[in-house]
C-alpha cells in the first residue's frame, strides 16, 4: 500500500470515533434567536450567532442526568420535534414553580414539577416560547448542556449559570 493510501486508511479509521464523540460527548452548534439574551447572542444583529460547545454527557437513555437549576440546555421542542430550543433550567423534579405574569396558564398558583420533568425559560421573556407557554417538559427531550462559548472570541469562556444550586441527580 502506498504512503498516501496508508494515510487515507488511517484517517478513515477515525471517522467512527469522531461520529461517536459528536453524538454522545461533545458537539458544536450556532445559537440563533434572542430568547437567551444577554447570556447568549447579546448582540441584536441577527447576522451574528454564538458558537457554543454542547456537553452531551448530561443526557442519555439509561444514564443519570447531571443537571442543576440555572444550566442552559438545548432540547427538542415538545410540539415541533424537528426544532431545537435553547433555554435555562428553572426547576427540576420536586421544584415549586410559579408561572410568570406573561404565562399562558390561567392560574398563577405554584406548580410542583413531577418526576422526570423540568421547567425551562428563556432569559429574555418577551422573545421566548418556553414552559410558560407549554408547561413542564420531559427530561428526555434535553439534547445537551451549553457549557462554553467558542465564538465570538470576545466572549470566549464558560456559560455562567444564573443560579448556583446543589447538583441534582435524577435516576
Amino acid at each position: 500500500m502506498s504512503k498516501l493510501g496508508s494515510r487515507v486508511f488511517k484517517a478513515l479509521l477515525w471517522i467512527p470515533v469522531v461520529i461517536y464523540i459528536n453524538d454522545n460527548i461533545f458537539s458544536m452548534t450556532f445559537i440563533q434567536g434572542r430568547s437567551m439574551q444577554p447570556a447568549l447572542n447579546p448582540d441584536t444583529n441577527k447576522l451574528k450567532s454564538d458558537l457554543v460547545l454542547l456537553d452531551k454527557t448530561v443526557t442519555g437513555s439509561g444514564s443519570k442526568f447531571f443537571l442543576k437549576i440555572g444550566d442552559v440546555v438545548t432540547l427538542y421542542d415538545p410540539f415541533r420535534p424537528d426544532t431545537i430550543l435553547v433555554k435555562r433550567i428553572i426547576g427540576l423534579p420536586g421544584s415549586l414553580i410559579t408561572p410568570t405574569n406573561n404565562s399562558q396558564f390561567p392560574s398563577k398558583s405554584p406548580i410542583v414539577i413531577p418526576a422526570g420533568h423540568c421547567w425551562i425559560e428563556g432569559d429574555e421573556g418577551f422573545h421566548s416560547v418556553d414552559s410558560n407557554s407549554f408547561g413542564y417538559v420531559p427530561l428526555g427531550l434535553i439534547h445537551g448542556r451549553v457549557s462554553f462559548v467558542l465564538y465570538p472570541f470576545s466572549r470566549f469562556g464558560f456559560v455562567d449559570p444564573k443560579e448556583n444550586r446543589d447538583l441534582v441527580f435524577i435516576f
